[in-house]
């Protein structure tokens, strides 16, 4: 054999030693897939949405000068003139209170609008305000974008002043006229439209802020009729629902929409219960904080929010059931560092999630352990990754053997605040008694509230 073949003969030996040696080395494995997406899903929009958990609502315009709730579309615009308009002290509160979504009613039912539209002279044009070259929307946008915050506008459908409202074409090209115009001169391209069928948002169905204890992100948005009583399906959603149109939950800050001289802030008390039973209740939280008469925030609504904020970061900042021993009923897939119980208590709430591994189990359970210490907590946080749909149908909570809490759908969050108060354990188990495929939960926590005084 010449020296040339001996060479590349040796080469090759060489090559496949090498080539067996990294293989019989190397710890790499193969990923495990995530399970698959149960539809409907919810869009980016819808997600960040979502997250917000509180956004602000303000309730302004010609009601808020004559003391009335309703407005009848006869106003005089001359009754608007709020001489001290900051619409930068709405957005100050806003922050202060860890909101970053504003809304502002542009018009109302009465019709008077807070721009100066094209289409009608029923607005801030035929008013004291500014000389009539004022603009409430504009000074409000204006003041939200300088502070990162997002806007929305409310443009109401019904129209009490403008004489085209009841026929059918003529009103709604008025109204499309109208929208067009908000959008072109307000709106950036991401929007988040609501009504009580979407098309992105619905409504609750009613104005207390109140989501049902069994409250599914889907509903059958062609089972919304106009005028119809749908109050209980929105407010509980559809477990079969084709439409991923999560709820919204409306209340005010006082008893009205518009501010009245002799109506207060909610206690703080009434609050927090609003906060438990909405964002508690995989929704989010519309809270109307209406302008005066002066066109500010009153200074106690302002000081309420503040406290408000500041009693939701007392309870939730702190997470007991990080540090503990966490235990599951099975894991998918081998590799901890994609699937494992780790998730449930790191900082990403949608996308990072413990999978259970045996879909067949139909009870499947994650359990935290305090590492020599005992578990005190009167508030169990549980939290689904529902990028991939909405699954869980039945839950219970556990602690040192005893139920201590028991519900049906959790969706992006669901707070169970107890009514024993606080509890004292060593143990404490999740159990997902029923479920539309694998669970997916992406967040747990258990937190203590101490403005909770169950009777």
């Amino acid at each position: 054999m010449c020296a040339m073949a001996v060479f590349w003969l040796f080469l090759f030996a060489f090559s496949l030693l090498q080539i067996f040696r990294y293989t019989a080395a190397s710890s790499w494995k193969p990923a495990t897939t995530p399970p698959l997406p149960i539809l409907p899903l919810p869009s980016a929009s819808q997600l960040k949405w979502q997250q917000r958990e509180i956004i602000m609502f303000h309730h302004f315009g010609v009601n808020t000068f004559t003391d009335s709730e309703w407005g009848t579309g006869h106003e005089d615009p001359a009754i608007f003139n709020p001489t001290a308009l900051n619409a930068n002290q709405w957005v100050d509160a806003a922050v202060e209170a860890g909101v970053s979504l504003m809304i502002l009613t542009a018009k109302h039912h009465d019709g008077f609008c807070l721009w100066p539209s094209k289409y009608t002279d029923h607005s801030v044009i035929s008013s004291p305000w500014k000389d009539g070259k004022g603009d409430v929307v504009r000074e409000f946008v204006d003041a939200a974008s300088k502070r990162g915050v997002d806007v929305g506008l409310y443009l109401s459908p019904w129209d009490r002043h403008e004489k085209r409202y009841g026929h059918e074409i003529e009103y709604n090209e008025y109204y499309l006229g109208q929208l067009q115009e908000l959008l072109n001169r307000n709106y950036k391209a991401q929007s988040i439209s609501f009504s009580d069928a979407g098309l992105d948002v619905r409504w609750v169905g009613n104005e207390k802020g109140y989501a049902g204890r069994t409250c599914w992100s889907t509903i059958n948005r062609t089972l919304i009729t106009i005028g119809g009583n749908m109050e209980d399906y929105l407010n509980k959603g559809d477990p079969r629902g084709t439409d991923w149109l999560p709820a919204e939950c409306d209340v005010s800050i006082r008893t009205g929409w518009f501010w009245h001289k002799n109506q207060t802030a909610k206690p703080l008390s009434h609050l927090l219960n609003i906060f438990y039973k909405s964002v508690g209740r995989n929704c989010v939280l519309l809270l109307n904080v209406p302008p005066n008469t002066m066109g500010l925030l009153s200074a106690n609504d302002v000081l309420r929010l503040r406290e408000f904020r500041e009693a939701i970061d007392t309870i939730f900042t702190v997470n007991y059931a990080e540090g503990s021993n966490i235990k599951a009923s099975s894991q998918r897939g081998t590799n901890s560092d994609e699937f494992g119980t780790e998730k449930v208590v790191d900082d990403d709430h949608l996308w990072s999630y413990w999978a259970p591994g045996d879909e067949s189990n139909d009870q499947h359970w994650i359990e935290f352990v305090g590492k020599g210490k005992i578990l005190k907590f009167n508030v169990v946080r549980i939290q689904e990754a529902i990028g991939l749909g909405q699954r869980i149908k039945q839950h219970e909570v556990y602690a040192d053997g005893k139920l201590i809490a028991k519900s049906t759908t959790i969706g992006y969050k669901r707070l169970h605040r107890l009514d024993e108060g606080v509890i004292y354990a060593h143990r404490v188990r999740i159990v997902i008694k029923e479920s539309g495929g694998l669970p997916l939960i992406s967040s747990i926590g258990l937190h203590f509230d101490p403005f909770w005084h169950p009777k």
